[in-house]
């Protein structure tokens, strides 16, 4: 999360007047992540998160809107979006920018971790396959949006530069590491809603216990594997002697609730060098091609430089 829309108190109010949620009682932007506008506010009904959708589709956001509503109701620990007194989940609101859609979404207790001990990974684990369960009979589908196609445009895009800025070493990596997932190609792996993003900074805990997933916002269709990838490659990859100890802690947490086929494990390995290309890929692009923004985090890419190098076997 980030903001790049600043709003004022009578914005807010303006928006909050078409929601049974009350009198606006104070606001704040909310600085951590890297994607659209948010801010706590708070109300008579009690705080809730407000987003500005600042990149995404108009036409892409019911898809979100529809998904949290169907995994809240499925009892996954979720933001539940607000209705509107008509019924819809969506909001516009002029601004400096042109017009914005948004959403008023419930603020869940528990807070956010830097860094996961094993206990609190086995629970990031079972909570990510309790949302694979309860997205199974969710009717409605989405293409992944940092697909191969994508993948292969953003590395073009980058690799001059990024040989001027990091050395030839890397733009020579990021092209071999995408030639050899372009040879892999599709395979017949369980599929479903993924989340795209379980960093720990979308993860609520209270102690060890997982009360929250949140930032929905990545979520698509794909293998569910490359969910569990994405999760390794951000929750428990300290690039450190306990990585190992820390995977397998995540991945029982996992398969208490839903185990892995004999594909699955076989995949394993390659979707954590793709999960690991694609978020150095981004990071790389948001470096060296930065929006301007009132409060803005770019995220280090050199880490999954070393995530990705770490995944490549000699």
């Amino acid at each position: 999360m980030s903001v790049y829309t600043e709003l004022s108190h009578a914005d807010i109010a303006s928006v909050l007047s078409s929601y049974s949620l009350g009198e606006l009682h104070g606001f704040e932007g909310i600085a951590a992540g890297i994607e659209n506008s948010n801010f706590f506010i708070d109300t008579d009904a009690g705080r809730f998160v407000l987003t500005i959708f600042e990149r995404m589709h108009a036409e892409e956001l019911p898809y979100f809107m529809r998904l949290m509503r169907h995994l809240a109701g499925h009892g996954l620990p979720c933001p539940d979006v607000q209705p509107r007194y008509d019924g819809s989940l969506l909001f516009s609101l002029s601004t400096a920018d042109g017009n914005k859609q948004g959403c008023i979404v419930s603020c869940l207790n528990g807070s956010t971790l830097d860094e996961l001990n094993t206990a609190q990974l086995r629970a990031s684990g079972y909570a990510l396959a309790a949302l694979h369960m309860a997205g199974a009979d969710f009717t409605e589908a989405r293409d992944n949006p940092t697909g191969m196609d994508w993948l292969a445009e953003t590395i073009v895009r980058v690799v001059d530069k990024t040989g001027q800025r990091y050395g030839e070493e890397a733009a020579e990596l990021l092209k071999s590491e995408l030639a050899y997932q372009q040879r892999l190609g599709r395979r017949d792996l369980p599929a479903g809603v993924i989340h795209g993003d379980l960093f720990c900074d979308n993860i609520l805990f209270e102690g060890d216990a997982v009360v929250g997933l949140i930032d929905f916002y990545y979520a698509h269709t794909a293998p569910y594997v490359m969910d569990i990838a994405i999760s390794l490659n951000a929750q428990a990859i300290l690039l450190g002697d306990t990585d190992e100890v820390r995977m397998q802690a995540f991945l029982e947490g996992y398969q208490a609730v839903r185990k892995l086929n004999a594909a699955e494990i076989r995949a394993l390995q390659d979707m954590l060098r793709l999960a690991a290309l694609r978020f150095w890929a981004s990071r790389l692009f948001d470096a060296l091609f930065p929006r301007s923004g009132a409060m803005i985090q770019t995220k280090d890419p050199e880490e999954y430089r070393r995530k990705l190098s770490l995944h490549i076997k000699p």
